[in-house]
């Protein structure tokens, strides 16, 4: 069935279309949100949706709504600062940042075709790259909300370095995006940089609309007035309290769907003109409701003709974006589809998530299990916790294993993996796959995820370490105890020292792998290392994945 009235929005505004099993429980929990007044309510930045728990954290995290006008005067002043770097010859943008500071600049950079480098990572030789890549052309905007994000602050710390080996002054190529008085903002003031401050009353996920998304998109040269205008033109859609809402029903859906069992979101772009809109979808959604035991885990496909979306399992919805609606068959009997321009879909999803929050019964501003898998990584950098023993070696893979689930007597990197596998529930369970190596390199690796959904029969998702750990990872901790974790590490190429620092990139990304896979293990998640010695390793690992 079609949103109520779907047919008769203008053009440019969010149209959404459900098919779900049993329309009568749908509408009664979208009859919820519209007589609750859900939609105004969050509008009004009222704290109190959310129930006395998540009050505290809601007053100052609601501001998002507002964005598409409060943030309009930061078009004007991003692209000032772009013609002046460009009258010096400074045409490459890199950004420095993780999670919400990094996914949606890329989302929306990719939808305009404008070049953008993310470095997202620890990896050494993936931040060697972004370093010896035309340095004299180049600005580094560096975007942490807290000020205090280890990997953004690494990387600062390199291309300082950089741009004064190369009789560069940072301070002119440096632009730093931050909340009001972070440690950060009072760094980089002192230190001559061009500052942005964003609104410390928007949580980093729900940041697409503030300084941190429209930053690095302006300066790469992106219309992000356009992107302003798209937001603002569906805002009195989705602040209204009717069925019509297509925020409202999107969250109506996932409630119901995850009443009736169906937690898993498979997110897949049906031939939209956003590359990389479903992994920003992922980082919102998992990171938002993955608490409390409960959540909704996304799961991003390649395209609607792999498996977890044909075939698609009994407990997933199946959610698409573009121009054309596709044919879905969903074994739970839910599915969605939407039609927006991408300012009109960030602002939606944010809505939505809210609402969801709501339905849920959770806090979708905190996200309490993501600081534990940092406290892990730097007790490791600390000399804290012990040195993690292989279980064995099999030719160039180095085997690691969390404790009380691996056969005695496992020998082979192939047994590993299938005893695993053996570990995921055929009902309820799930694999996520990790790969803390170079996203852009190694993106060969990412052809085992459906490869694994066919061998299992259950979803599998698969994310780029470190840059999981900021949205994911929540869900991972604090979701359902129903994953089992296959970590995938290498060897770099050289390694890389962090300026000022008493440890390296490399020593950084395996103290991340290591201490978040110590801290799902006292979770009682099943963690299993494949480390690649070498590129012959990582062929290896592979190989036996399944991604031939």
């Amino acid at each position: 069935m079609t949103a109520p009235g779907a047919a008769e929005h203008e053009p440019g505004t969010p149209r959404l279309s459900v098919t779900v099993p049993d329309r009568a429980a749908y509408d009664a929990v979208l009859a919820e949100l519209v007589d609750a007044q859900v939609a105004s309510a969050t509008a009004r930045q009222d704290p109190t949706l959310w129930g006395p728990e998540a009050e505290e954290e809601a007053a100052k995290r609601l501001s998002w709504v507002q964005l598409p006008s409060a943030s309009r005067p930061l078009v004007a002043e991003v692209e000032e600062l772009r013609a002046q770097l460009q009258l010096q010859g400074v045409d490459r943008v890199v950004l420095c940042g993780m999670g919400g500071s990094s996914l949606a600049p890329e989302v929306v950079c990719a939808a305009d075709g404008v070049g953008l480098v993310v470095v997202d990572s620890s990896d050494p030789d993936f931040v060697r790259d972004a370093l010896e890549q035309r340095l004299q052309h180049t600005v580094v905007v560096v975007s942490s909300k807290s000020g205090g994000t280890v990997e953004t602050d690494s990387q600062r710390r390199a291309f300082e370095k950089a741009f004064r080996d190369a009789g560069v002054d940072p301070a002119g190529r440096i632009v730093v995006v931050t909340d009001p008085g972070s440690p950060l903002d009072e760094e980089a003031t002192a230190a001559g940089y061009r500052v942005f401050r964003a609104d410390p009353d928007v949580g980093g996920r729900y940041s697409a609309l503030t300084a941190f998304g429209l930053v690095p998109s302006g300066l790469a040269g992106a219309d992000t007035g356009r992107l302003l205008d798209e937001a603002a033109a569906a805002r009195p859609l989705l602040e209204s309290d009717s069925p019509d809402n297509p925020a409202l029903g999107l969250a109506a859906a996932l409630a119901t769907a995850h009443r009736a069992g169906a937690d898993k979101l498979v997110l897949a772009d049906a031939g939209s003109p956003f590359p990389g809109l479903g992994d920003w979808v992922e980082q919102l959604v998992a990171e938002s409701t993955g608490k409390d035991g409960t959540g909704v885990l996304p799961v991003v496909v390649e395209n609607t003709q792999v498996p977890d979306f044909a075939p698609s399992r009994p407990d997933e919805v199946l959610v698409t974006w573009g121009p054309d609606e596709v044919a879905t068959d969903a074994a739970s009997g839910f599915a969605a589809h939407l039609e927006a321009p991408l300012g009109a879909q960030l602002l939606l999803w944010e809505h939505a998530t809210a609402a969801l929050g709501r339905l849920l019964g959770i806090n979708p501003f905190d996200q309490p299990d993501v600081e534990s898998a940092k406290a892990a990584a730097r007790e490791m950098l600390d000399g804290g916790g012990s040195t993690p023993t292989p279980v064995f070696v099999d030719g160039d893979v180095t085997v690691y294993a969390s404790d009380g689930w691996l056969p005695a007597g496992t020998d082979t990197a192939a047994g590993a993996v299938e005893a695993l596998l053996g570990h995921v529930d055929r009902e309820r369970g799930y694999l996520a796959v990790q790969a803390y190596l170079h996203r852009l390199r190694d993106a060969a690796l990412a052809v085992v995820r459906p490869a694994l959904a066919e061998r299992t029969g259950r979803p599998v998702t698969f994310g780029w370490g470190p840059r999981f750990l900021h949205s994911t990872g929540q869900y991972h901790k604090g979701g359902p105890a129903t994953g089992v974790f296959l970590q995938v590490t290498g060897q770099p190429v050289a390694d890389l020292a962090v300026p000022d620092r008493p440890f390296t990139f490399h020593e950084f990304l395996t103290a991340q792998a290591v201490g978040d896979g110590r801290v799902l293990a006292e979770h009682g998640r099943p963690v299993l290392r494949l480390h690649a010695e070498s590129a012959a390793g990582l062929e290896a690992v592979r190989t036996l994945l399944g991604g031939v």
